[in-house]
């Protein structure tokens, strides 16, 4: 294996790429544009629009409809054919629109490419096209500028680069030139590697290019992202495999009708024919799959209004299904707000909300840390401005009285020294307290180094080795807690020409001690979580010590769980890492690859997994995971096309809410499917009775397609709006392995099926008395069509209609309004009577279709009301 470019010197990277300090010459960059290709993103192979189309009619029970569609065809009936045509074609446009919709990641991945470049080629600075950019260049880098390709660092000037797209962190990268050691460094901590698609924000560089095109470390996570299949949810799996069952079952039965009426009934083939398109008309729940599709649309409207905005409707029910989350912390969980939380301070460590400016030591710290920074309040917002720790030292010296336009109006800057990653301080002179002091922050080891006084409540007195091991213990156990530790101290100068040469003999001020704090409602979001038998998973690129801080603090990391970094996770193989799965609750320092890992671990075990994320390295896990969850503040527009829901918020309290409407949609569409399935086996009972009794065709397709189109669609769509039930986020997840169609849903399909299968069988044998089988088709379809209607108020849920309210779903009662208005029109209007073979009616069989209509329902509510009186 070569050794890694960050190991090398900058002589040996130039010497392994064929390179010099002054640039390509033009053949060369020829040569190797032809030998490496142009540096930009390959996509994988896309399936046409067209196939996509036609892919949708592979499933069987499409099959079936197609056939009986042909056959109705052959019998003369064109509404029949028009209608279930009609249904199939808008069927497979609305699942290719889902299809073209899901295919945008790699085009937001590919406008994070920088369209030109700054490189030395013979010799000469010149300016190029991105994509003619070749291992090999010498690339020039400034403040603004997005890195082009891949590339080790030869010269640096105080660079900092924002690297939040690819580590997920937001604060910008110190950089460096220097070979760094260790056979294994996790990307973010690759100080003298710069990469493609991050942002140059401080200082200018010089780096030599390493790798171009799908050779970076952006086009590793395309290429992460063209391997990476999204997982059918747990919905489209249960409704596959209930489809294949169904058709084979509509086949079996069909060709067994159509061989009764042919043997045994002597029915000439063409009726028979007829008699076996009506039973797969019955039996195909045809508006099935566009009901679950209104239902999960309407379910994520709702959730939109609470900051959960659904990309892929499919992912609403896979909510319901998640067991673990794996989040992100930074602005997740966390604030993404750096804040002073803690200060230490001639021996005393303080909260820094309870710092008090009335004491000289802590009104000098505060002071130092305010005047010793470059962030600015905006004029117009009122809020910091600048690198995110001196905006947290802004705000605290602001919590405390002192404001920033204030002191630097009062205490103008004299001089200054830049900060410099090599020195890793900052100092700048002001006149304060009468004197000209230079006051400087910076890393406390480099700074207490430097120090030969200690400013205390008595004055200012010698260091002494016993204050200096005092310190140091301070700054050990604030960073055993996870916090950002910045040291400050001052000294007085002759004058305001300073130089490197005076950052020396220093009076030690104290210690400044600060977190990206967790949001006020991360705790809660990850008990409720808990409590619905969720498992939260932290993922970040930030260090293990300050994650597995935040991890405790939140409710994640407990006794006895593991913290794991992305070099420890390389270590491991899959079998080991399955092993001890379910003991890490925080992985740090990771890379897009160790993300898809842990989610695959936990998809291995069976469990439904929730990633959410926000930068460019998140995207593939994203896809990956089966509810991909983007931040919609932070997040970059890649990981957004990724994903399936973003949080309008950024907030770890959304998901768990958006987990609780996942939750009641799924059991509203199970009420949709107990609705549907059990007015069709109706259906199925009544047509099968018939053939066995050898008698008429109760209904004729075009009267099922109406039932199953029309007035079907009504109470389907209404059960979808069914309010969510108290106590939803106590339930365990549900296992996604279980049948939509279970047994308990099994027997009451068939129970409340052969109820309205009875009552419409009683009013095709009165019609058939009455008039002949033209009277009895239309009592029989009359009834059923709003037995169906009346049972929608059966499908709302296991209690009695008495005990839910007849109005707590409002949409119940208007669904049945609208469905009897149909079925009136079609009943009684003229030209409708002709269109849907409907025979007139007189007053009284009318009453009687109402009442044996009615029937069913009133057997199902008396039967719930009296098992609630039982229990009482």
């Amino acid at each position: 294996m070569a050794e890694p470019y960050y190991r090398m010197t900058a002589s040996e990277v130039l010497s392994r790429l064929d390179a010099s300090a002054d640039g390509l010459s033009d053949e060369q960059a020829k040569e190797r544009l032809e030998a490496h290709g142009p540096n930009q993103l390959a996509e994988g192979k896309k399936k046409s629009v067209a196939m996509v189309f036609l892919d949708q009619f592979k499933d069987l029970l499409v099959v079936i409809l197609i056939i009986a569609a042909g056959i109705s065809m052959l019998t003369g009936d064109v509404e029949s054919t028009a209608v279930i045509i009609a249904v199939l074609i808008l069927n497979a446009i609305l699942g290719t629109v889902q299809y073209v919709k899901a295919e945008k990641s790699l085009d937001a991945l590919k406008s994070m490419s920088a369209p030109v470049a700054k490189v030395l080629r013979n010799g000469v600075r010149e300016e190029i096209a991105g994509p003619n950019v070749v291992p090999g260049d010498i690339v020039f880098l400034e403040a603004g500028d997005m890195v082009v390709a891949d590339g080790r660092l030869i010269e640096s000037y105080s660079l900092k680069v924002n690297e939040s797209s690819l580590t997920g962190e937001s604060e910008a990268v110190e950089k460096s030139v220097d070979a760094l050691e260790g056979t294994s460094v996790a990307l973010g901590d690759q100080a003298n590697m710069a990469f493609s698609g991050s942002l140059v924000t401080y200082g200018r560089g010089v780096m030599l290019v390493t790798g171009t095109g799908m050779q970076t470390e952006i086009g590793h996570i395309a290429h992460l992202m063209n391997q990476t299949q999204q997982r059918k949810t747990p919905l489209q799996q249960n409704l596959d495999d209930f489809s294949k069952k169904l058709a084979v079952a509509v086949l079996a039965v069909c060709v067994l009708v159509f061989a009764l009426s042919v043997f045994r009934s002597h029915m000439p083939v063409m009726d028979s024919l007829l008699f076996a398109v009506a039973l797969a008309v019955a039996a195909i729940p045809e508006a099935l799959s566009s009901i679950v599709t209104i239902v999960l649309a309407m379910g994520t409207q709702k959730m939109a209004r609470e900051n959960a905005i659904i990309k892929d409707l499919k992912a609403v029910e896979s909510l319901g299904s998640v067991r673990v989350i794996c989040s992100d912390k930074t602005g997740t969980l966390t604030q993404n707000k750096m804040t002073v939380v803690k200060a230490w301070a001639d021996g005393d460590v303080v909260e820094a909300a309870d710092a008090s400016t009335d004491d000289p030591v802590m009104l000098r710290l505060v002071r130092v840390g305010l005047l010793a920074s470059d962030a600015t309040t905006d004029e117009e917002t009122g809020a910091a401005v600048g690198d995110p720790t001196e905006i947290a030292l802004v705000d605290w010296g602001d919590a405390h009285g002192l404001r920033e336009e204030d002191a630097r109006v009062e205490y103008p800057r004299l001089a200054e020294l830049a900060f410099d990653s090599d020195r890793k301080l900052m100092s700048t002179v002001h006149e304060l307290d009468g004197s000209l002091l230079m006051l400087t922050k910076g890393a406390p080891d480099v700074l207490l180094a430097r120090c030969v006084r200690m400013m205390t409540h008595e004055g200012d007195v010698e260091m002494t080795d016993e204050m200096r091991a005092d310190i140091a213990a301070a700054n050990d156990a604030f960073s055993k807690q996870g916090l950002r530790v910045l040291a400050f101290a001052n000294r007085t100068v002759p004058s305001a020409d300073i130089s490197l040469d005076d950052e020396r003999d220093f009076t030690f001020v104290g210690l400044v001690a600060m977190v990206d704090p967790p949001r006020m409602e991360s705790a809660q979001a990850v008990a409720d979580a808990k409590r619905g038998g969720i498992r939260t998973i932290m993922i970040t690129g930030d260090h293990k010590v300050t994650a597995a801080a935040i991890g405790r603090t939140v409710g994640i990391f407990e006794d006895g769980d593991i913290a794991l970094e992305g070099t420890e996770l390389d270590a491991m193989s899959d079998e080991q890492l399955d092993e001890v799965l379910p003991k890490v609750s925080v992985y740090a320092r990771v890379s897009p690859e160790h993300k898809i890992r842990i989610v695959s671990a936990w998809q291995r075990r069976g469990c439904i997994v929730s990633m959410t994320g926000d930068g460019v390295n998140d995207a593939p896990a994203l896809k990956k995971a089966d509810v991909g969850v983007a931040m919609g503040i932070t997040g970059t527009e890649v990981s957004k096309d990724a994903a399936s829901m973003v949080l309008a918020d950024d907030n770890f309290a959304t998901i768990v809410k958006a987990v609780v409407n996942g939750r009641s949609i799924y059991a509203n569409i199970k009420a949709s499917i107990h609705f549907l399935l059990s007015g069709n086996m109706a259906g199925i009972m009544a047509v099968l009775f018939a053939s066995l009794a050898a008698l008429p065709v109760p209904f004729a397709p075009v009267h099922l397609l109406f039932i199953n189109l029309l007035t079907d669609s009504l109470p389907a769509i209404a059960l979808g709006l069914e309010p969510a039930r108290k106590g939803l986020l106590d339930q365990k997840p549900r296992d996604p392995k279980s049948s939509i169609l279970d047994a308990p849903l099994a027997r009451k399909v068939v129970w409340h099926g052969a109820l309205i299968a009875a009552a419409s069988m009683t009013a095709f044998y009165l019609g058939l008395s009455a008039g002949g089988a033209a009277l009895a088709s239309t009592m029989a379809f009359a009834t059923l069509a709003l037995a169906r209607l009346f049972h929608g108020f059966n499908c709302r849920g296991e209690e009695s209609i008495f005990k839910l309210g007849l109005c707590t779903n409002k949409w119940v009662p208007l669904a049945w309004l609208g469905g009897f208005v149909l079925l009136s029109l079609v009943l009684f209007v003229p030209f409708l009577q002709s269109a849907f073979s409907v025979a007139p009616l007189t007053g009284m069989q009318f009453a009687q279709i109402v009442g044996l209509a009615f029937a069913p329902t009133a057997v199902v509510q008396v039967g719930r009301l009296f098992k609630m009186l039982l229990k009482k």
